[in-house]
């Protein structure tokens, strides 16, 4: 089991100091909130999609080191994402912390130095609340983009 240290360490410290992409959007086209009942945190993301990427994302963090440390990561790699790619990235991320998988790689390699956590079962929550937030928020985009329009009976004008 990884010592408690190595969860809460300089790097995370570091990242949660500068946790890009802070706020909220005006015009976002979906919003996800995530909390963890365990330690009160909170997550919130507001997306913008265009061409079936994110073009935007802000995000409210109000959470432990652990999901300050993931939001950062998430912060700075979003933009430019499609969904297909953050579904991944989150299921590679709870494989890893359930101990089945390795850590995200390329661009998202920084998620490993979250690996630690997987020794913490109790922090594991904390530390997906970015990415239940930010599927929620894309959750919300598909459901109304994917919602079929409501047929309508044409309009007799001759009454």
């Amino acid at each position: 089991m990884a010592e408690l240290n190595a969860i809460y360490n300089s790097v995370f410290l570091e990242l949660a100091a500068s946790i890009p992409r802070s706020g909220r959007l005006a015009l976002a086209d979906g919003s996800g909130t995530a909390h963890s009942k365990l330690c009160g945190s909170t997550v919130t993301v507001d997306i913008v999609m265009r061409d079936g990427r994110i073009a935007d994302f802000a995000q409210t963090v109000k959470a432990c080191l652990l999901g300050q440390a993931a939001a950062s990561v998430v912060g700075r790699e979003a933009i430019g994402s499609t969904p297909g790619e953050i579904h991944r990235v989150a299921a590679e991320m709870r494989r890893m912390l359930d101990g089945d998988g390795p850590p995200p790689t390329g661009r998202w390699a920084d998620l490993a130095l979250l690996e630690p956590v997987r020794d913490y079962k109790a922090r594991h929550a904390s530390t997906m609340l970015v990415f239940d937030a930010l599927e929620r928020a894309m959750g919300e985009i598909e459901a109304r983009t994917s919602r079929p329009q409501a047929f309508q009976l044409p309009v007799d004008h001759r009454r």
